[in-house]
């Protein structure tokens, strides 16, 4: 397949029904993810699944948002960036409706991995759009808005969330979330289409994207099934070799092939691979809230709404600091609003591990690390999505953008996996405050290596504006 530049209407601009558009079309995303882990005890009561499955079901979305996200990033450059988001959007809405009318595993499942494939079309197409219609300190402006969705998103919709299940039912959230679908559809409407002239056939890599399912589906089994299975068992060291075999292979064939699933040529690109690998494990960090919601829930006797209560100190400061970050990024680059956010973000996950600390103490400790992790990653947000949009080739946008949110997909399915299954490991040999200690404290080691990451591979004057 040979591309040229992106084709686009060119007297088309940005504008803010577009940005609300797309923020709506995110938060969806947000509520059928974020939202469910705040409603785990109350799903499993109304539903009479094991904890197990419900783990299974809740990591699901993100694995199969995290398996298409490239492939849907690519179809977005090549059948266009409004196509895919409608697409997204209408997979959302059936999802959420499988949920709605779940009474067992069977339907919660089956939402949960249509979810997944909405995700994989709404998250990187929208940020195309955003590339293709908005330039300089307006693609800036319009990325922080995009990151209040995508990032604040994750704080709005998991204080929602709690209250929604505590209230009206947990259903409901899905209720709600077919409703911001719909909005997005209709503020979108008018916007043009935009996508990559092609000047040549298109051949989608079936091959790659066959071994790339088999590989990650392999990999999330292990993690969340090992305990289980037992972690030296023939299915498990099975498990373990095709995810082994299956990375050398794709690998090989990636490399070797025209038109790949995944352009590993981005990678040369280092402020784009350092924001790419950092995404993915401040993502992963995720698994605190998995944790630190089950453990306040279950050790501590909160319920949905009060656990929600929690984090609203989150949900303020990213909302907050989003913008704040935009505006460090055009002064002084990417780089230390990037590293701040790690930190500060590491600090706060930190303070959640502290479960030796009695009741009222323990809960503002709680409060003020959730505020923590809110502020940090609303610094880091906006300098690192800028930095993987701008240093993407306009006619490579889409899988661009969808490998930079492949890496946020599955950073966040595998940080849910790893640290429930440590909770779960721990939970059966000491006592929940320890189990939750322990998995609390793995995302503080994903928090380091996320740091580590960016001070290597992020160059100092990356996103800084030009005099």
């Amino acid at each position: 397949m040979t591309t040229v530049n992106s084709s686009k209407a060119p007297e088309y601009k940005g504008t803010k029904k577009l940005i609300i558009g797309i923020v709506f079309g995110v938060i969806t995303f947000w509520l059928f993810a974020q939202a469910m882990v705040n409603v785990v005890p109350a799903v499993q009561e109304d539903l009479g699944i094991e904890l197990g499955t419900l783990n299974i079901a809740i990591s699901l979305s993100a694995l199969f948002s995290g398996i298409f996200i490239v492939a849907a990033g690519g179809l977005a450059d090549v059948l266009g960036r409004k196509k895919l988001t409608y697409i997204g959007l209408i997979l959302s809405i059936v999802g959420s409706l499988c949920l709605v009318f779940a009474n067992g595993a069977g339907l919660l499942i089956i939402g949960r991995v249509i979810q997944g494939l909405s995700a994989a079309c709404i998250m990187p197409a929208t940020i195309a759009l955003v590339k293709a219609y908005y330039e300089g300190e307006d693609r800036q402006r319009a990325l922080s808005y995009w990151s209040i969705g995508s990032w604040g998103g994750s704080g709005i919709c998991s204080f929602a969330g709690g209250a929604i299940a505590t209230y009206m039912g947990w259903k409901w959230i899905f209720i709600f979330s077919i409703v911001f679908a719909l909005l997005a559809m209709i503020l979108i409407k008018d916007t043009p289409e935009s996508k990559t002239e092609q000047t040549g056939p298109f051949k989608f890599d079936y091959t790659g994207l066959t071994i790339f399912v088999i590989t990650m589906l392999a990999l999330n089994i292990f993690i969340t099934q090992g305990s289980k299975l037992g972690w030296t068992s023939i299915t498990s060291l099975l498990l373990l070799a095709i995810t082994i075999i299956g990375i050398v292979v794709f690998v090989k064939y990636e490399l070797g092939k025209t038109g790949p699933l995944i352009d590993f040529e981005l990678f040369k690109n280092k402020a784009y691979t350092g924001a790419t690998i950092s995404n993915f494990l401040l993502n992963a960090v995720a698994g605190t809230l998995v944790v630190a919601n089950t453990y306040v829930q279950v050790g501590r006797g909160f319920t949905a709404f009060q656990s929600g209560m929690l984090s609203i100190g989150y949900l303020v400061a990213v909302l907050g600091m989003i913008r704040v970050g935009e505006k460090i990024l055009q002064k002084i680059g990417a780089k230390k609003p990037m590293v701040w956010g790690t930190i500060i973000t590491g600090i706060g996950v930190a303070l959640m591990a502290l479960t030796f600390l009695p009741g009222v103490m323990y809960t503002v400790v709680v409060f003020i690390g959730f505020a923590m992790f809110g502020l940090g990653l609303g610094i880091y947000a906006t300098p690192s999505t800028d930095t993987a949009v701008s240093n993407a080739p306009d006619d490579k946008i889409g899988v661009a953008s969808g490998i930079y949110k492949m890496a946020s997909s599955l950073g966040g399915a595998f940080g849910v996996a790893i640290s429930a299954t440590v909770y779960s490991i721990i939970l059966t040999q000491s006592g929940i405050d320890v189990a939750a200690t322990a998995g609390i404290v793995t995302n503080v080691i994903f928090a380091v290596i996320a740091l580590i990451s960016i001070v290597i591979l992020v160059p100092n004057n990356t996103g800084k504006k030009v005099a």
